[in-house]
C-alpha cells in the first residue's frame, strides 16, 4: 500500500516555523503606521509575499496528504480495477508531494537582499587604448538595447566620450523590478577580439573594458556626513549643450574616509550634478560596506573590475567567429550581433540557471 513519504518532514517543518512571523506581518500590514512609511511598507510587503508562498505550500502539502490517505483507505476496501485506480491515485499523490518538496527547497533559498533594486552601472575603457574605449561604447549600446527589450528605464548619469566617438567612462542607472537579478552577473572585465578601425594591417587585436554593477542605495541605508565630503565645482568640458561650458556646473565629490571620488558634469545645473554624484556615491559606499562585512563578497566585488588586463575576463566577444564566451560557466554561443544588439538573455538565462542549481545544492546540503 502506498504511503506518503516522511522523508521531507524536516523540510516542511522549516516552513512551518515561519507561520508566526507571517501572522505578525499580516498585522503590521494592517497598521496605518506601516502604510505611512514607504520604505517600511516595501520591506514588510516583500517579506510577507515570500512567506505567503510558504503558507500556500504547507496548505498544499496537507491537502495532498489527506488525498493520499483517503486513496489508501479506499484501496484497502476495494478490489479489481477500483483497487488499482485508488493505488494509482495514491502513487500520483506521492509524486506530487515530491514535486512540492522540490518547490519548497527553492522557496527556502535565501532571497537576494538587493532583489528589486535599481542598478547603477559604470563602464570604462581599460586595456587597448582607443579600441578599448570604442568597445566600452559598444557595451553601453548593448545594455541600452537590453533595457529596452526588458522594458526597463535607462538613464545616463555621466558620459565621458573618447576622441573617436567611443566611451572613456560612462555611468548610467537602470530602473526595473528584475534589473538587479539579471544585471548583477555583468560586473567584471569584458574582452573583445576584433580588427579595430584604427588598425591599418587588418590584424585582430585584443582589448578590454570593465563593468561595475552596483545596487542603488536608499538615503536611509547609507548615512553620509557632510563634514566627510570635499565638494569641488568647476567648469564642465566636452559635449553637453551650449550652456555646459559657460558655468561652474560640474561637481566632484570626494568622500575622505573611503577615498571614493565621484564626478558629474552632464547636467546644466550644479544641483542636479551634485544629486547624481551623491546617488552614485551612496551606491559605492553600500557596496564597500557589504564587501567589508563579508570576505567572500569582498573577493567577488574586487574581481568585478580587477585590473582590466586581457588575462582577466568574465566574457569574450570574438567578432571573427561571431562568438560570445562566458568564462564563468563555460558557455559559448555564436550569436554575437544579437547579443551586442541587446539580446543578453542568451547569456544571462544560463547564468541564472547555474545560480539556481548552485543555491539548490547548497540548500540541500545544509538541510541534510
Amino acid at each position: 500500500m502506498t504511503q506518503p513519504s516522511s522523508e521531507h518532514d524536516a523540510l516542511f517543518e522549516r516552513l512551518a516555523s515561519h507561520t508566526g512571523e507571517f501572522r505578525e506581518l499580516e498585522q503590521r500590514l494592517a497598521d496605518p503606521a506601516t502604510a505611512a512609511d514607504p520604505d517600511e511598507l516595501r520591506k514588510v510587503s516583500q517579506r510577507y509575499h515570500q512567506l505567503q508562498a510558504f503558507v500556500d505550500a504547507l496548505s498544499e502539502r496537507d491537502r495532498l496528504i489527506d488525498d493520499i490517505a483517503a486513496a489508501n483507505e479506499l484501496a484497502e476496501v476495494s478490489d479489481g480495477d477500483d483497487r488499482t485506480a485508488f493505488e494509482q491515485e495514491a502513487l500520483s499523490g506521492n509524486e506530487k508531494l515530491e514535486e512540492l518538496a522540490q518547490h519548497v527547497r527553492e522557496l527556502l533559498i535565501p532571497p537576494d537582499p538587493d532583489a528589486g533594486r535599481n542598478v547603477i552601472v559604470e563602464i570604462r575603457g581599460a586595456e587597448g587604448g582607443e579600441e578599448a574605449n570604442l568597445f566600452a561604447g559598444d557595451l553601453l549600446d548593448m545594455y541600452r538595447g537590453y533595457a529596452q527589450l526588458r522594458g526597463w528605464k535607462f538613464e545616463v548619469l555621466s558620459h565621458d566620450a573618447s576622441d573617436l566617438g567611443g566611451t572613456n567612462q560612462v555611468t548610467f542607472i537602470i530602473r526595473g523590478e528584475d534589473a538587479w537579478q539579471r544585471l548583477k552577473f555583468e560586473g567584471g572585465p569584458h574582452r573583445v577580439q576584433r580588427v579595430p578601425v584604427t588598425e591599418s594591417q587588418g590584424r585582430v587585436h585584443t582589448s578590454s573594458a570593465t563593468v561595475a554593477v552596483l545596487p542603488e542605495a536608499d538615503e536611509v541605508e547609507v548615512e553620509i556626513d557632510d563634514r566627510d565630503l570635499d565638494i569641488d565645482v568647476y567648469r564642465s568640458s566636452g559635449a553637453g549643450g551650449q550652456h555646459v561650458n559657460t558655468t561652474d556646473s560640474a561637481v566632484r565629490i570626494t568622500h575622505r574616509p573611503s577615498g571614493l571620488v565621484v564626478t558629474m558634469q552632464d547636467e546644466r545645473s550644479q544641483l542636479q550634478n551634485r544629486a547624481r554624484a551623491m546617488q552614485v556615491l551612496r551606491a559605492r559606499l553600500k557596496a564597500l560596506a557589504e564587501s567589508e562585512q563579508d570576505s567572500q563578497r569582498s573577493a567577488d566585488r574586487r574581481s568585478q573590475v580587477g585590473g582590466g588586463g586581457r588575462s582577466e575576463k568574465i566574457r569574450t566577444y570574438n567578432f571573427k567567429e561571431s562568438r560570445v564566451t562566458d568564462h564563468r560557466i563555460g558557455l559559448t554561443i555564436h550569436r554575437l550581433p544579437e547579443v551586442l544588439a541587446g539580446a543578453l538573455d542568451h547569456v544571462i538565462e544560463p547564468l541564472l540557471l547555474e545560480e539556481r542549481e548552485r543555491l539548490l545544492a547548497e540548500e540541500t546540503e545544509a538541510a541534510s
